[in-house]
């Protein structure tokens, strides 16, 4: 018999679980008070959580925990004493985006089933097998994925999948933005998004204004009703709604319409498959804008897919909320129970229960021992009215036998505490009949203990690699400079001081013997920067890079990496990457000394993350010395604020891929700043970079005192001559940030 997919349902606080339980979900996610990404949800405290996990056991449901945010060092010290309780309740799983806090769980925890989070940018099977490899059991892939891509990983990673079919949408792809971090310090990564993309821009080619004042990084929310038996017939594991912000009743209406759907098209199929209009009614009168879209399943991009006009939530229809909260806010139904009681004298007090629903659960409990009657005998009436006292527990009883030889007698008290056992056991009974199907605890054991000879390899081919790429210590850092023109290179060249000139891996493509040369005439080692995003289009552009990489032979002597696709990429050959020095960039995030243990075993070098202040920055480069791993700081860049599939030049109508030159295109706030975009048509994304420079100059105290192996210099929209400037320290801009290095983020 195929699986059934999971219907995953948000729950903000408890009364929101208790609705996504009535609606029908199979499950239910739901953050704590700690290292979750709605820090300004009610939450769960830990009281509620564990009498969720008992609720939801009870009636065959499960809970995931979210713990999807990046941890401070100090807070990674807490989470042990966090997910215990949790974890000792049967916690059926928890959702991560952290790679400390990925390892953690999994040397900690062994049996916890870990997913990752959708904040991970999982964009292909490669990135989900690799996880899957370290201990992922479940994987939450971009949004932006398309239907094919997504089946493309479950049946080639042979990992679950979990993706979102309902909700809001963000812009960027998840885990890359800093929009709301740099601007306000409230960070996405920290669950504290102020959404920045839901206010007014206009876009330019260059002084060329194409678009009025609207809201072209604002995306329609996502419906997939009406396509649902294309999602189901991929072989999804689980059906996620977005929602732990919104109102209890919200998820719980959404819940209910999708569990009747879905149970439709196990009856019907997709011949059967019918969507009522005023259901499509009801879902837009449940908190959600005022227009709908699939997502990115059937489309990679478009302004059809903006909402440009009204960013806001229109309000929900109250009636109509009403009759969800008087329907499914509320405690669940209680499980009717058959009981037999036996009273013998001379025997010990019996009582049996049986599931009405189910006959083969069942638990039974004995007490004390049944006296010799002086007096008044007991009766099967007052027997049966004493032990019928359910009271606050999850059980009803629907029927009760008594069974009664000789007079016999015993107290109240006997009769109470008899019914408690009978009642506890039934409830362990029926929580460990809905837990049957989670993976026992030697098969969580045999593929950590799988895992851990894996690491050992790959320590070796670490420090093989290392040992032909050792970065000499000196008191000063080394310089190295990130390039994406040709004019920007030269530049760099002419200043003959780097000791690594990163260069864009789709400038290689096209430049590469230029390339070469000019980096040799500086002096420096060539190093190949790969692109923000890889996805299943690119596979050609892999093929021509590894062609264009062997035929440079010696020439390039490591590369930087942008996501986990790119990692278990060049994992895969190492006939022609083995003897690279791998570089992490920011966006692979090492936030925390458990993140350096686990990017080290694949890894050389890491960068150190934009949201850190100066003192947690150098902690980490502190620790990631203690494990022979170089820290690279940035000091110069505009700091890529946003990621995106969407494209500003396709939202204003001017879609040109031709490969020709194209002019630079911005985003204009409501204040007046100005954001630079580069479209990347050989990749199909944007990047978005901050309206003014990032650099440290004017922070040297902070900066040399984080004790960064390196120094980077990483140039996107810069002229040649602004270039030449910087490195000089000729600061050639007005106004500039230092980011997080002295504030840091909450």
């Amino acid at each position: 018999m195929a699986k059934k997919t999971e219907l995953l349902a948000p729950a903000g606080n408890y009364e929101a679980f208790l609705g996504a339980v009535n609606a029908g979900a199979d499950a239910v996610y739901l953050g704590g008070q700690r290292f979750g990404a709605r820090a300004y949800a009610d939450n769960f405290d830990t009281e509620q959580i564990l009498r969720a996990l008992h609720v939801a056991h009870f009636y065959g449901k499960k809970i995931y925990l979210t713990v999807n945010t990046l941890l401070k060092e100090r807070e990674l010290a807490e989470l042990s004493s966090y997910l215990a309780p949790f974890y000792d309740a049967g916690l059926d799983g928890v959702i991560v985006q952290d790679f400390g806090v990925f390892r953690h769980i999994r040397e900690q925890f062994p049996q916890l089933p870990l997913h990752v989070s959708t904040q991970m940018t999982v964009t292909g099977a490669r990135g989900a097998a690799f996880l899957k490899a370290q201990g992922a059991c479940r994987v939450v892939p971009a949004r932006e994925l398309s239907l094919e891509e997504v089946r493309k990983i479950r049946e080639e990673a042979g990992v679950e999948v979990e993706c979102f079919i309902h909700g809001a949408m963000c812009y960027c792809y998840s885990g890359q933005c800093l929009f709301s971090s740099i601007l306000g310090g409230r960070s996405g990564n920290r669950g504290r998004c102020a959404q920045p993309c839901r206010l007014p821009y206009e876009i330019y080619d260059e002084a060329e204004r194409l678009s009025v004042s609207g809201y072209p990084l604002s995306l329609k929310d996502m419906c997939t009703l009406e396509y649902l038996p294309k999602l189901l017939a991929a072989g999804i594991d689980s059906f996620k709604i977005e929602g732990r912000m919104k109102r209890p009743e919200y998820a719980a209406g959404v819940t209910a319409i999708y569990r009747k759907y879905m149970d439709l098209y196990d009856k019907e199929g997709a011949a059967g498959y019918r969507v009522d209009p005023a259901d499509m009614d009801k879902l837009r009168r449940l908190y959600i804008r005022s227009e709908i879209q699939t997502g990115y399943y059937e489309r990679h991009n478009g302004k059809e897919m903006i909402t440009l006009t009204t960013p806001g939530y229109s309000g929900s229809d109250e009636a109509f909320l009403t009759q969800i909260r008087e329907k499914y806010l509320r405690e669940p139904d209680k499980m009717p129970v058959h009981m037999c009681a036996s009273v013998k004298v001379g025997e010990p007090l019996r009582l049996r229960m049986v599931s009405e629903e189910n006959p083969k659960v069942f638990a039974e409990a004995s007490g004390e021992m049944v006296q010799q009657a002086k007096n008044a005998p007991l009766t099967g009436e007052a027997v049966k009215k004493q032990i019928g006292k359910t009271g606050e527990s999850l059980v009803s009883v629907s029927s009760c036998e008594v069974s009664l030889e000789g007079e016999g007698f015993v107290p109240v008290k006997a009769l109470n505490e008899l019914r408690r056992a009978a009642v506890e056991a039934f409830k362990r009974t029926v929580s460990a009949e809905s837990q049957k199907n989670r993976p026992s605890q030697s098969t969580y054991k045999k593929g950590i203990e799988e895992k851990a000879a894996e690491r050992t390899c790959g320590n070796r081919k670490r420090e093989a690699a290392l040992a032909g790429k050792a970065v000499q210590e000196s008191q000063e850092p080394a310089k190295d400079c990130l390039v994406s023109t040709v004019e920007q290179l030269q530049a760099v060249a002419e200043w003959g001081r780097c000791r690594r000139i990163y260069v864009e891996s789709d400038l290689f493509l096209r430049e590469n013997e230029t390339i070469l040369q000019a980096v040799a005439e500086a002096g420096a080692d060539c190093y190949l920067a790969l692109p923000y995003v890889l996805r299943e289009r690119d596979e050609d552009f892999l093929s021509r890079l590894s062609d264009g990489i062997a035929g440079a032979g010696t020439r390039i002597s490591g590369l930087l990496l942008r996501n986990l696709e790119e990692l278990a990429f060049v994992r895969e050959r190492p006939e022609l990457y083995g003897g690279f020095l791998l570089v992490l960039d920011a966006g692979l995030y090492c936030f925390n000394s458990e993140a350096v243990k686990f990017l080290a075993e694949f890894a050389g070098e890491i960068t150190l993350p934009y949201e850190l202040n100066g003192k947690e920055a150098m902690h980490l480069a502190r620790a990631a010395a203690d494990r022979d791993v170089p820290a690279a700081l940035i000091v110069y860049s505009r700091i890529p604020m946003m990621v995106t599939a969407n494209c500003l030049r396709k939202t204003a109508g001017l879609c040109q891929n031709t490969g020709k030159p194209k002019r630079q295109f911005f985003l204009k706030d409501r204040q007046g700043a100005i954001f630079p975009v580069v479209i990347n048509c050989d990749h199909c994304y944007n990047v978005l970079y901050n309206s003014v420079p990032y650099s440290l100059h004017g922070a040297k105290k902070e900066r040399d005192r984080i004790g960064a192996a390196s120094f980077r210099y990483d140039f996107a929209t810069e002229t040649g001559a602004q270039c030449r400037q910087i490195l000089e320290g000729i600061f050639p801009f007005v106004a500039y940030t230092a980011g997080h290095c002295k504030r840091g983020v909450e």
